[in-house]
């Protein structure tokens, strides 16, 4: 009868330490989950976990609005309210406008040398320190091809032509464009097509050829502009509350980054892979796809210059990040001049 006892005492308290260890998390997304590689990327890494966690965490994606707006994001994973949110850094600009830094950076880095330097150079460390004091833990956890500098109603032929224009633009790329005479304004995908179709935009940056394809955008403006001058690479992120995150065991917290550092690598490929067709397609639409003029870029990298020399002046953490940005592009400079073709 002892022995009953212990036996059925031991199963009880193995079994409740089991549904003690099982999880679920809202994984909410400021990206709509169909929309071409932003979505599956997010969903893919939702089910990763579960997967990789043998179902000890359970992660529901959740869409953009469905428990809070796609841009309280941020406030939430915070606080708590959420779990987990799937994002880009840049839109955090108004919370910690070094983050934009981490995102995608003007007349910047190809994927492969921006992830040098947040793996090997510094930034993984910054990030960190960043989102630390708003109680998130944040890891990289995607990276998408160069984006199309934008869409216009009308061809842009001088550095005049952006005056007064009305554009949708993220991050250290509007600040830049704002130079320029553009008034810009930062809405969630979903609300970018609205928008040029009522006029209340003239003009839109969002993405890469396919996902800018798949929002139809050709249908309410017909001048597509390359190259994309202010995302060369463009950083996702998952976010995580930090008390969740650091009331994990050491070895979910490297199969969470396991996940994040795949997809990555599989974001990467996939978005080099989906451009062809999709420009193809534009053409075939009747798109018309331009360069910018040298005479162009000029203007926009001097404005960039300002941009970079207002924001270092203004917040000590952006001339912070963006001096150990600089200087791993500097050193860098070597070997991107001789072992790649340019």
């Amino acid at each position: 009868m002892k022995n009953f006892i212990a036996v059925t005492t031991m199963t009880g308290i193995l079994f409740a330490g089991n549904a003690s260890a099982q999880e679920t998390w809202n994984l909410q997304s400021t990206y709509p989950g169909a929309l071409i590689q932003l979505g599956p990327l997010g969903h893919r890494i939702a089910d990763q976990i579960g997967h990789i966690t043998d179902g000890q965490i359970t992660v529901n994606f959740q869409e953009p609005g469905a428990i809070v707006p796609a841009l309280e994001v941020f406030d939430a994973v915070g606080t708590g309210a959420i779990e987990a949110g799937w994002s880009t850094p840049g839109f955090w600009a108004g919370r910690v406008p070094a983050l934009q830094l981490m995102s995608a950076v003007p007349f910047g880095p190809e994927a492969g040398e921006y992830l040098a330097w947040i793996k090997f150079g510094g930034g993984q460390e910054l990030f960190d320190e960043l989102y630390e004091p708003h109680n998130i833990k944040s890891l990289f956890c995607g990276i998408i091809a160069p984006e199309a500098a934008g869409w216009f109603r009308e061809p842009i032929e001088t550095v005049e032509d952006f005056r007064g224009l009305r554009m949708r633009f993220l991050g250290l790329g509007a600040r830049v464009m704002e130079k320029l005479g553009v008034s810009t304004q930062l809405l969630a995908g979903g609300d970018v097509f609205p928008a040029l179709e009522l006029g209340t935009l003239d003009a839109a940056e969002f993405s890469m050829p396919a996902i800018d394809l798949s929002l139809g955008f050709y249908q309410v403006a017909n001048y597509y502009y390359f190259p994309g001058w202010h995302q060369q690479a463009t950083f996702l992120e998952l976010m995580i509350n930090l008390d969740l995150w650091e009331s994990l065991d050491d070895a979910t917290q490297m199969k969470i980054s396991t996940v994040c550092d795949a997809n990555i690598t599989y974001g990467l490929a996939e978005g080099e892979a989906l451009q062809v067709d999709a420009l193809n397609e534009l053409r075939e639409r009747g798109v018309s796809i331009e360069t910018y003029s040298d005479e162009i870029l000029d203007a926009l990298r001097a404005a960039w210059e300002e941009v970079v020399e207002e924001e270092s002046a203004r917040d000590a953490d952006f001339a912070r990040v963006y001096e150990s940005y600089s200087e791993f592009r500097e050193g860098y400079a070597i070997w991107r001049d001789l072992g790649y073709l340019r």
